[in-house]
């Protein structure tokens, strides 16, 4: 079979209307889904990464950085929706990549995927830990830092990585996987509605800190607002505003993890382009202005701490009493991201193991909770031991890339397919094809141009350890390159 052979869009479509009872259970609305979307955007965005990206690379022009990176969404955002209109599967962009740009492409995103949803469920699980500990340090419980903390801290300016004294485990950030994986073996319909809950409570303080806040800014604060390069690319100036962007990117990778709950919406071909593009645009608009807010409330120096929210109010008086507010809405609301990830990346490796491209097992549905249990289990384990011992600023600029690279492949796959087969039926059309993908290709491979070199020979490791598990394994399991033995593989 050649590398470059793809799934038929009527095969995938077929899959997506086969309801034989063994399958995932269509019960998320057009609501459910931007919850969903909004759950996963708003958290580490604005609780952990503004704080170090204004300190380290863009100062008081963070704002701008958003905006780069929103950019970048926006036009990669519109290109998903298309593909989830047409094919409404679980495994996200994966899937379209099977469609357009054939196996081996879809194989690398699918292994790039990880990236995003399970390191991304590990470095906001780390950033959670972070909050719960300051909260518990103002209500005069002081927990161990061997407990608390993991061995290992990031360096992002030197890019390098230092040990942590008494650091032995972060406990706390592998108690939330634990449990945040067990509601979602229990059930899809019922993650969605903790998720709502905790992503009303969650918007609503960032609304109070936000209009709060705006009344006690200090402009001095955002002079100069692009600070002078300190001579290295990437350290202030429009180098550290494009960098910014490339780190704060990590903020906005909630929206696509909206396309892998495809065979769980009830009517996806509307509703999924809603979640995605609406949950997109509500979330924007958030993070800029409260990053304004933030570097308008003390000096964007400061904000280099896993709580840079809470330091930013620390500042005036006045606004103490939102630090509580702060602190329950940073903890509830990085629960709702982590929740979002650990239910993305399971749903990647079920549409895989269908494909024959995983063992059978990673495929298997929970019988009585319609939950793809056994890649839950997987996914939380694997996460809740990287967010026990890796700090978050190493994960994070993995995820930026990871994420980066799977927005450069679906622009791709939609301007091939255009090209390829023009006459499909398109629920959700992108308008300006090709200069929208092709802005999409650009924004976003410029954002990873922005991102250290270090990160990109991690990058290069992980898809040189995922093309090694292909070629050994998962080319001769294909049920697409080799029917008989898929179908024996797969045993469903």
């Amino acid at each position: 079979m050649s590398l470059s052979t793809t799934k038929s869009i009527a095969s995938l479509q077929a899959e997506a209307s086969a309801d034989d009872g063994t399958g995932l259970r269509r019960v998320l609305t057009a609501t459910n889904l931007t919850m969903l979307g909004v759950g996963a955007i708003i958290g580490a965005g604005i609780f952990v990464l503004t704080g170090t990206a204004a300190a380290t690379n863009a100062g008081p022009a963070i704002p701008l950085s958003f905006i780069l990176a929103g950019l970048g969404c926006l036009f990669a955002g519109v290109c998903y929706a298309e593909f989830a209109s047409m094919i409404p599967i679980a495994g996200s962009a994966y899937t379209y990549a099977y469609a357009t740009l054939g196996e081996f492409v879809a194989w690398i995103i699918g292994w790039d995927l990880i990236l995003e949803y399970l390191f991304g469920a590990a470095t906001v699980a780390v950033g959670w830990s972070g909050h719960l500990i300051d909260f518990l340090n103002g209500l005069g419980i002081h927990l161990s830092t061997a407990f608390t903390a993991a061995p290992l801290a990031y360096n992002p300016i030197t890019h390098h990585i230092d040990r942590v004294p008494g650091g032995v485990i972060n406990l706390p950030a592998v108690l939330l996987v634990a449990a945040m994986s067990t509601l979602l073996v229990v059930g899809i319909k019922e993650s969605a509605r903790f998720n709502n809950v905790i992503v009303i409570l969650k918007v609503a303080i960032v609304l109070l800190v936000i209009g709060f806040g705006a009344m006690y800014v200090n402009p001095a604060n955002w002079h100069p607002f692009i600070p002078p390069n300190t001579g290295e690319f990437g350290h202030y100036g429009w180098s550290g505003v494009v960098r910014g962007a490339g780190v704060v990117f990590f903020a906005y990778i909630g929206f696509d993890a909206v396309s892998t709950a495809a065979q769980e919406a009830k009517n996806p071909q509307r509703d999924l382009p809603i979640g995605m593009l609406g949950s997109l645009a509500m979330c924007t608009v958030l993070y800029i202005l409260m990053s304004l807010v933030m570097t308008g409330l003390v000096s964007y120096t400061k904000l280099n701490v896993p709580a840079p929210v809470v330091v930013a109010l620390g500042a005036v008086p006045q606004l103490m009493w939102l630090r509580v507010f702060t602190d329950v809405g940073a903890i509830l609301g990085l629960a709702s991201v982590v929740l979002v990830m650990l239910m993305g990346q399971p749903r990647v490796f079920y549409s895989m193991a269908r494909d024959g491209l995983l063992p059978a097992v990673f495929g298997k549905v929970h019988p009585k909770f319609k939950t793809p249990y056994v890649t839950t289990i997987v996914t939380g384990t694997v996460a809740a031991a990287v967010a026990a011992f890796f700090p978050i600023g190493l994960l994070g600029e993995l995820v930026s890339i990871g994420t980066l690279l799977a927005f450069v492949i679906v622009c791709g796959g939609v301007w091939v397919l255009r090209v390829r087969s023009p006459e499909m039926h398109r629920p959700f059309k992108v308008a300006f094809v090709p200069l929208v993908p092709i802005l999409g290709i650009v924004s976003c491979v410029g954002l990873m141009l922005s991102l250290p070199g270090d990160t990109w020979k991690r990058l290069i490791i992980w898809m040189v350890i995922g093309m090694v598990i292909y070629f050994l394994y998962s080319r001769s399991h294909s049920k697409l390159g080799n029917p008989v033995a898929g179908g024996r593989a797969a045993g469903d």
